[in-house]
């Protein structure tokens, strides 16, 4: 069977009352209906044509869902930018940005405050690059601990930001996590690790999957998937 072309997405604005917002217009040959969805960061809203529909009804069914588009914009948490006399939770401990341009150092934590040099174009990325790398180092040692409680190995570890999932375990052992995590209490950012271990045994969530998660963190472990649907789509909102 001759495979079709991709059909590249495209853009559209939608005017609302007060601002215009930006559709990714995205044709699908798998959509039954038309689809108008926001994702969890609130940086993408994306308008989803299944076959035989046009762009036209499609503006169209975006026009009559204003009100529900609107609401849900409103919904999403605040952002927080890294910004001077921001806090931040870093592994459920708070910390306040303060930006030191005459001092030197890079960045490091003193007295509640994560100092932070530089010019202030600069301020953002310094930050992340910080929360990056505490990222990385928290997430190996849990990542390291939990496969030697299974006697598994992963072949390497890497961090993303992906909108959609905060973890996983590909087929050859790579893990891969969102290093959006360190934003998140410790025991949250060890129920993800232990989650995507568990994958290097069982590569599925069938009741043996549960039970090595189980034996890796203990029976809460349902809590911690309560804190991310609850407050996940606030860690999406910093930077």
């Amino acid at each position: 069977m001759r495979r079709l072309p991709k059909v590249a997405a495209t853009t559209a604005d939608l005017e609302l009352d007060d601002h215009t917002v930006s559709l990714t217009v995205r044709r699908s040959r798998r959509a039954r209906r038309l689809l108008l969805r926001v994702d969890a960061a609130g940086e993408k809203v994306e308008l989803v044509l299944p076959p035989g529909v046009g762009l036209v009804e499609g503006m169209r069914f975006a026009k009559s869902h204003a009100d529900w588009l609107r609401a849900r914009l409103a919904a999403l948490p605040p952002r927080i930018a890294f910004s001077d006399g921001a806090i931040i939770s870093v592994l459920g401990a708070p910390l306040r940005l303060r930006h030191r341009p005459d001092a030197r150092g890079g960045a490091w934590v003193e007295d509640g405050d994560l100092n932070v040099t530089g010019r202030p174009e600069h301020l953002p990325r310094r930050v992340k690059d910080w929360l990056v790398g505490h990222a990385r180092s928290a997430l190996a040692d849990s990542a390291r601990r939990h496969a030697e409680a299974l006697g598994r190995r992963f072949r390497r570890l890497t961090l993303r930001d992906p909108h959609t999932q905060w973890g996983s375990c590909s087929a050859t052992g790579d893990l891969s996590f969102s290093w959006r995590l360190i934003l998140a209490p410790p025991e949250v950012l060890d129920y993800v690790v232990a989650h995507e271990v568990a994958h290097l045994s069982e590569a599925n969530h069938g009741p043996r999957f549960w039970t090595l998660v189980t034996q890796l963190i203990g029976a809460d472990y349902r809590s911690h998937r309560v804190w991310l649907r609850r407050h996940g789509a606030t860690l999406l909102r910093y930077g």
